[in-house]
């Protein structure tokens, strides 16, 4: 049950990623300059407080982290965040290989 939980979750994460390939794809055929949306951008535009909420958090638990991986993932591309993280959710919660010549009870 939890298992089809999060693929359905990855698989909606792929999908927004698909969406964003689209529209930043869009937009370069209608500006002609390829620019990507961001996804520290994308965040803020979704709600601001929460991420600035999440940087407090964060350069409490532990400073470096916001600087060295939280800043990379946040100037990368909506779409590659998004397709990463529902690929690595499609992988991590599929379906176990059936035993051949086992009962599996």
């Amino acid at each position: 049950m939890i298992r089809g939980f999060f693929r359905l979750i990855g698989l909606l994460l792929l999908a927004g990623g698909f969406f964003f390939m689209v529209y930043d794809g869009a937009r370069w055929v209608a500006d002609q300059t390829l620019r990507f949306t961001r996804f520290g951008q994308f965040w803020n535009d979704i709600n601001q407080a929460s991420q600035s909420a999440f940087r407090a958090w964060v350069e409490a638990k532990a400073p470096w982290l916001w600087t060295s991986v939280i800043r990379l993932v946040l100037d990368q591309p909506v779409f590659a965040v998004l397709g990463i993280l529902g690929i690595l959710l499609m992988i991590l919660f599929r379906p176990r290989k059936p035993l051949i010549g086992y009962s599996r009870d």
